[in-house]
């Protein structure tokens, strides 16, 4: 396993890391989230993204029995959390940022992951209605009673991220160290042009997460929608029409003569990719089985065995599906 370190913190994440999104708590039950989040562990995986909103916190609840039942030290462990959209449908319990919002979600969290404390904590989305202050001051506040180490953003427009890194450095506060966006070679533009400066300037992290597009890439959906794949999941209706978009399933079928020819799968070579970006503290996987994060773990060996022709070759592939 490779290890990055998390911008300019002193954080090392594993290069590829598990995901819980669409998986935990709609895939995987409790013993099959243990079993991959094991197997996960056992190949040098040391981060674990989860979100209080995946599966309406039951991913969080299935994190925290593994977690449990697995008993690892945790210092040899990550673990991350986000908060916005909230459990419940109520004014100042979704949809928001603010204070009240945030110190209790956290509690939450904690509680159902089974943890004192998390190691990093997103915003995961922006919220237009409460002060970048107020967030800001209850993000610092929240690192500094110990319920979280780092703090970082999630999917905030590039100008939101900084605003909040300026205030904080004003008033000597926990600033955000980490953004994690979508990034894989069908949705490139804001990592590689909107939030350059994040990464460059400000020295944030960056956690990548749907480097498959969700399993595009990985040809999963070249024949339709598989039975028992995340495109039939009740509630994931709009992730279906993504899926099955025909331009983004022939652009994804571009990548087969290269992994074949490169002696590697389709996804490999999709997360090689974006490992090939300094920029990328770690990508973020998802797994419904231990097979699967076997397949995306050894991208790392592709990463590392690519030589000048081969990653050129990938090169023109890309700049193909961008033209």
């Amino acid at each position: 396993m490779l290890y990055r370190r998390m911008g300019r913190s002193g954080l090392r994440l594993s290069a590829v890391s598990l995901g819980s999104w669409v998986t935990f708590g709609s895939q995987l039950d409790a013993a099959g989230a243990a079993e991959c989040m094991a197997t996960a562990y056992e190949l040098g995986i040391n981060f674990f993204d989860n979100a209080e909103q995946y599966a309406g916190g039951q991913a969080e609840s299935l994190m925290g029995a593994a977690l449990k039942r697995l008993g690892w030290r945790r210092s040899s462990y990550v673990v991350s959390t986000k908060f916005y959209w909230g459990l419940h449908d109520a004014v100042n319990e979704g949809n928001t940022l603010n204070r009240k919002y945030l110190r209790e979600a956290i509690d939450g969290s904690l509680e159902r992951l089974g943890l004192h404390y998390v190691d990093i904590a997103f915003c995961h989305r922006p919220d237009p209605h409460t002060p970048i202050e107020e967030t800001v001051w209850a993000m610092h506040d929240m690192i500094s009673a110990g319920k979280a180490l780092y703090w970082g953003t999630s999917e905030w427009p590039a100008d939101s991220v900084v605003d909040a890194w300026n205030f904080a450095q004003r008033h000597h506060l926990h600033h955000p160290v980490v953004e994690q966006s979508r990034y894989n070679l069908l949705a490139r533009a804001r990592v590689e042009s909107e939030c350059r400066r994040l990464w460059g300037d400000l020295g944030l992290g960056l956690t990548a997460y749907s480097p498959l597009a969700s399993g595009t890439l990985a040809g999963k959906y070249d024949a339709g929608v598989a039975k028992g794949s995340r495109g039939t999941l009740s509630g994931y209706e709009r992730l279906r029409e993504r899926l099955t978009n025909p331009a983004l399933v022939d652009a994804a079928r571009a990548l087969e003569p290269l992994s074949s020819s490169f002696g590697c799968t389709r996804a490999q070579l999709a997360i090689a990719w974006c490992l090939r970006n300094a920029s990328v503290s770690t990508v973020i996987t998802g797994a419904s089985a231990s097979e699967q994060v076997r397949e995306n773990v050894a991208a790392c060996r592709v990463y590392e065995t690519l030589d000048g022709d081969q990653w050129r070759a990938l090169d023109a592939v890309v700049a193909s599906l961008q033209a």
